[in-house]
């Protein structure tokens, strides 16, 4: 396996960027998710890594060999790379078997190693009972494993998938989280997961970038995406809750600040003394009668063992759980305990602008 580097990595099309500077390194044998939402330009990273398209500023390296950029560009096939489709392209006309083979046919690979690298492929995606049968005998996860066993067979560099459970059910998603997460650690594959649902980025990724108008927001593993975004757009994007703009009190200590945050003093867990952002998980609510904080609840949605909450706090909506049903319209009390505080300078910079302009 190899690790994949991208330095300052630039596509337009039309003239418009869909991939802005972008530079990062994944190491070789870690699992990396794209998230971000439609058009942020996580598809086109992909597409340039394959060989699919050709970059217009800024390089590729594979392994530490340039596959594109100094006037160097490797065609998708010297590659060594395996892609995992949305629609899994799997060759109807062809058994299990066979399409897991092709590409060893295509590298010309002798016909007893060939069954050998098949069958252990097909052990390692569960899918040694099913080599004879076609693909259109086959359910949704089934096809979905095939294409990682067609993909795996010929020991690629890196493997590469594009959204790969969009077209499954619910329940299905679920249980080829637990497939694609088997994969990895058994082949130790380098791999580079595109999606826009990001409880699969979460539940999978070793590490994830989250990514918006062409660039990488965060590249982060995911508890600190989740626990410490970097800026607004992260921390709504990223989870459930609420972002509020807050103002430092002037107090603060080593991790920690004291800030106003909806009228309270609240101290803050942060990296900086001088955030301008708070952004507020349903676990740092606490509800209770006596809370100084008052909030109107605006919806209550059950979600199974408990109930989500949308609250109207000071004119700010945030996300909270509860163990029992609240009526709409409702007035609750709510404690905020340890939420984390960035600066970010672009929403500081766009708030001033609107209040110019106004």
């Amino acid at each position: 396996m190899a690790e994949l580097t991208f330095s300052n990595l630039t596509k337009r099309f039309d003239g418009a960027p869909a991939l802005d500077g972008i530079n990062a390194a994944i190491g070789s044998g870690e699992f990396v998710a794209l998230l971000g939402p439609s058009g942020c330009g996580k598809t086109t990273l992909l597409r340039l890594t394959a060989g699919f398209e050709q970059p217009d500023e800024g390089e590729i390296r594979i392994g530490g060999d340039i596959v594109a950029g100094e006037g160097r560009f490797v065609p998708p096939e010297a590659r060594e790379i395996g892609i995992v489709f949305q629609s899994y392209a799997l060759w109807p006309h062809k058994t299990v078997a066979g399409n897991v083979s092709y590409p060893l046919e295509v590298r010309r690979i002798p016909q007893a190693e060939r069954k050998a690298r098949v069958a252990e492929a097909l052990d390692l995606t569960g899918l040694r009972d099913f080599a004879d049968r076609m693909p259109s005998q086959l359910s949704g996860g089934q096809r979905q494993r095939v294409a990682l066993a067609r993909c795996l067979v010929f020991e690629p560099r890196a493997v590469l998938l594009d959204e790969p459970l969009a077209n499954l059910d619910l329940a299905l998603r679920a249980s080829m989280h637990d497939v694609f997460s088997m994969f990895h650690r058994r082949t130790g594959a380098t791999m580079l997961y595109v999606t826009h649902d990001q409880s699969e980025a979460l539940a999978l990724a070793d590490r994830v970038a989250v990514m918006e108008s062409g660039r990488i927001r965060q590249f982060a593993a995911p508890e600190v995406l989740y626990r410490e975004p970097a800026d607004c757009f992260v921390a709504g994007f990223v989870g459930d809750g609420a972002v509020v703009a807050t103002r430092r009190t002037g107090h603060s200590e080593a991790g920690r600040v004291l800030l106003s945050v909806l009228g309270q003093d609240i101290w803050c867990r942060s990296s900086t003394s001088a955030p301008s952002h708070v952004s507020i998980r349903p676990e740092a609510i606490t509800l209770s009668e006596t809370a100084p904080l008052r909030a109107q609840v605006i919806s209550c949605t059950y979600l199974g063992g408990r109930f989500r909450l949308v609250l109207d706090a000071e004119g700010e909506a945030l996300v909270a759980f509860a163990p029992q049903r609240a009526a709409v319209g409702e007035t609750v009390g709510l404690t905020i305990r340890d939420p984390w505080a960035f600066h970010d300078p672009e929403a500081e910079s766009l708030m001033a602008g609107a209040l110019t302009h106004a």
